[in-house]
């Protein structure tokens, strides 16, 4: 997977915020790239350019065990940690590294990245630097997910019917499925999109991201362009009624923005 240029500056903007926010004397991080694999692109606050350019391995030490896992991990004093393999130690012990925080990148279902924190003192990583770790990851998975949107945009269509068309009979029908009354007809309908949703490559939803079928039909609305208004008109809805699926889906899906919902909802698999 090839990653552009700018996409490095995302984590390098992500690295530079989750350590102004912590106060961590290290941070450091990379993205996966098509030909060379995951490698430590990005550094702040290194005395020394011993972790640069480090090529991680899946399995292999902190960061190719998040790598594995696609969860974060953690340990308090790096040298004598048990439950990772300890290839990198000269880097690490090089830097001074002690306590370390690896947190992975996720995009729909696929690790494209590790950010990772350090401090150089054999202390337990608190809460606070975790939660901070992980919303630095989550922003640099938002912009990698909106630079894929518009990739595919931007990319030739297929030959047949054009993704998008599909995307838009997707809406249609959640926008048909709660009018019919017929139970049985009603639950075929939203069968069939269920089977759109995942038909983008997303085997199945991202663990933790559950929207209710009204959260869902309001951000099919919204991914089909309509203003709240016109998305409370297709489904039957009060706009305050609208307005309010819409904060709820986006405050699940981690969202600051309308399109972030669609995006994350998509990357998550619960939209087409």
């Amino acid at each position: 997977m090839r990653e552009h240029v700018g996409s490095s500056v995302e984590v390098r903007g992500a690295l530079l915020r989750l350590r102004r926010a912590t106060g961590l004397p290290v941070v450091f991080g990379g993205l996966m790239h098509e030909t060379r694999g995951l490698r430590i692109d990005e550094l702040n606050g290194a005395v020394t350019p011993a972790l640069r350019g480090l090529a991680i391995s899946a399995g292999s030490g902190l960061g190719g065990k998040c790598l594995a896992l696609g969860r974060p991990c953690a340990v308090t004093d790096y040298p004598s940690a048990r439950h990772i393999t300890h290839e990198y130690d000269g880097p690490v012990s090089a830097e001074g590294l002690r306590s370390v925080i690896a947190v992975p990148v996720v995009v729909r279902r696929r690790v494209r990245g590790v950010l990772y924190g350090a401090l150089r003192d054999a202390l337990p990583v608190g809460e606070r630097v975790f939660d901070a770790a992980v919303a630095a990851a989550r922003d640099v998975e938002q912009a990698l997910a909106v630079r894929d949107e518009v990739r595919e945009l931007l990319a030739p269509p297929p030959p047949g019917p054009s993704w998008e068309e599909v995307r838009r009979a997707y809406g249609e029908l959640r926008e048909l499925a709660p009018r019919v009354t017929d139970p049985e007809l009603r639950e075929r309908l939203l069968a069939v999109c269920g089977r759109l949703e995942t038909a983008s490559g997303s085997p199945a939803p991202l663990p933790g991201v559950t929207l209710t079928p009204r959260e869902t039909d309001v951000l099919a609305a919204i991914a089909s362009g309509a203003t709240n208004a016109v998305a409370a008109t297709r489904l039957g809805l009060r706009p305050e009624t609208v307005k309010g699926y819409l904060r709820s889906a986006m405050r699940k899906l981690g969202a600051r923005t309308r399109m972030e919902a669609v995006v994350a909802a998509r990357g998550a698999g619960v939209l087409p």
